[in-house]
């Protein structure tokens, strides 16, 4: 990327969106531009094409999406399948039609079949059937995905895709209704610390195992592979290691310094049962994460508690 290019980073206001822009001033991209929801509302396609219109980047960062754990992606799946279908299919179209030099598209491991091989790599893509709690999402994930191909082939407009691992970090949704499970830890923790609450219930069995990443760190990624990657592949972001829910619960407790009892509730799901991006693509290209778990753990429940 030029230094002087005119970037987009649609959601910038999100977990993903809020670091890779933080990253990219960080790096001496100055010449950045964005829009909260109330300015541009992404799944209106007119909207869209105004903005690209008038606005003309260079490059962009899609970022926006309607995430949400494993709650949410059950109760509410035709609002994600529809949303990300809006937005990205509008963003990506008007991208390509108003000259932008190259787009970068993120995506999800909810990708990949539920019980894909271990590590994942990444020509595991749709060689089984998906986890059933979030298909909706991840199916709107990878026609985005194929879309950018679609559009690289066809078009030859300059695409390329990052399939981050879980995700947390300042600017994280704490909400405990559509919040992923570290942000919803670190808030039950805490609150139950205050409370002088004798034991915590987590869903599940405490068995599956997950994989996860600073956002800082995928921003740094994100950057990294938009200055030197063009490839035809999309690529995992993650760190090539996992742990079992029962220790991040353990591990989070530790860090808000909850003394209490946890419980596992083995009647409610437990999603797939692990989850472990292979990295070694990336990595080739000269990245690697830099903040360590519990190190991450500590930084966004300081965060969270200053957001109070």
């Amino acid at each position: 990327m030029r230094k002087d290019g005119k970037i987009f980073v649609a959601g910038h206001r999100g977990l993903v969106g809020s670091a890779i822009l933080r990253r990219l001033i960080a790096d001496g991209y100055t010449n950045t531009i964005h829009r909260a929801h109330h300015e541009l509302d992404l799944t209106i396609q007119a909207d869209v094409d105004l903005f690209f219109d008038v606005e003309k980047p260079d490059y962009v960062f899609l970022s926006a999406a309607k995430v949400g754990g494993i709650k949410a992606n059950s109760t509410f799946p035709a609002d994600f399948i529809r949303d990300n279908l809006l937005i990205q299919t509008n963003v990506i179209d008007a991208a390509y039609r108003n000259g932008v030099e190259k787009l970068m598209f993120l995506g999800s491991s909810c990708i990949y079949p539920r019980m894909a091989p271990q590590p994942i790599k990444e020509e595991y893509l749709m060689t089984g059937p998906l986890e059933s709690t979030n298909d909706a999402y991840a199916i709107a994930k990878i026609a985005g995905m194929k879309m950018c191909d679609a559009y690289k082939f066809q078009y030859g407009f300059n695409t390329v895709s990052l399939m981050p691992t879980n995700l947390y970090g300042p600017g994280d949704n704490f909400d405990l209704e559509n919040s992923h499970v570290m942000p919803a830890l670190i808030r039950r923790f805490y609150e139950a610390k205050l409370n002088g609450a004798s034991e915590i219930v987590i869903w599940g069995t405490g068995t599956p195992m997950r994989e996860f990443l600073h956002v800082d760190d995928l921003a740094s990624a994100a950057v990294h592979v938009m200055e030197t990657y063009s490839g035809d592949s999309f690529l995992n972001v993650g760190t090539g290691e996992d742990i079992t829910i029962r220790e991040l619960a353990e591990m989070i407790a530790d860090v808000v310094d909850y003394r209490g009892q946890i419980v596992f509730d083995s009647t409610k799901p437990d999603g797939t049962p692990r989850k472990l991006l292979d990295v070694l693509r990336i990595k080739a290209l000269g990245w690697s994460p830099q903040i360590g778990l519990r190190d991450g753990i500590a930084s966004a429940f300081e965060w969270y508690k200053n957001s109070l």
